[in-house]
């Protein structure tokens, strides 16, 4: 069982510029800004919610879409309960970037049930010109659908169309997911981390 007030992670994945700092901000904050300033690393931002009665702790995390950036690695991705794949509705490339972001995920965080864990996908930027768009929702919704009906939502974090529903949706399942986890916290695999393993480290001289 998970406590009182859990603590979900979740990574929120996609290429550099599809909106994800945006789309966090609007979500947490209710803020949207058009200063463009690409994530260096990651971030992350918490955010409180119920979800079925129960209050939880939401750890959004963002990543930088930059290749050079993706050798954050193992303990970046690892407990996440959830993760977001989000793309540009404007953008083809950005699209068809969402398999090798999963797959990434996949190899990385190790879920002990691949198959069944809980993706979102997130469609953004639908604010913009319809003549400018270039993936259609039946496109994107026949992806989700092959890979195991994953929830699809059309998103526009200028104009927080979406935006509340979708991490709503995101936070169900990872609650799920983290019930589910719950179960294995008391095998040897798993992370004890103490106070005491949290200080950085140092010498008493």
């Amino acid at each position: 069982m998970v406590g009182r007030s859990a603590l979900l992670k979740v990574i929120i994945l996609g290429d550099s510029g599809v909106g994800k700092t945006s789309l966090m901000n609007q979500y947490v904050n209710k803020r949207f800004s058009n200063q463009y300033k690409a994530t260096i690393g990651a971030d992350f931002l918490t955010k409180s919610v119920d979800v079925e009665d129960q209050q939880v702790t939401i750890q959004l995390w963002d990543t930088a879409g930059q290749e050079r950036f993706q050798s954050l690695g193992v303990a970046f991705y690892r407990g996440a309960d959830c993760c977001v794949l989000v793309f540009d509705v404007n953008s083809s490339k950005s699209f068809q970037a969402l398999e090798s972001w999963r797959d990434e995920f996949l190899i990385q965080a190790s879920p002990n049930d691949p198959e069944e864990f809980p993706f979102v996908v997130l469609g953004n930027k639908v604010d913009v010109d319809e003549s400018k768009r270039q993936v259609s929702q039946k496109r994107a919704m026949t992806w989700c659908q092959a890979k195991g009906n994953l929830p699809y939502f059309e998103t526009s974090a200028k104009e927080a169309i979406n935006v509340e529903q979708a991490f709503q949706s995101v936070a169900v399942k990872a609650l799920q997911q983290g019930h589910e986890d719950s179960l294995f916290a008391d095998t040897p695999y798993g992370v004890d981390l103490e106070p005491h393993e949290m200080q950085a480290p140092g010498c008493n001289c």
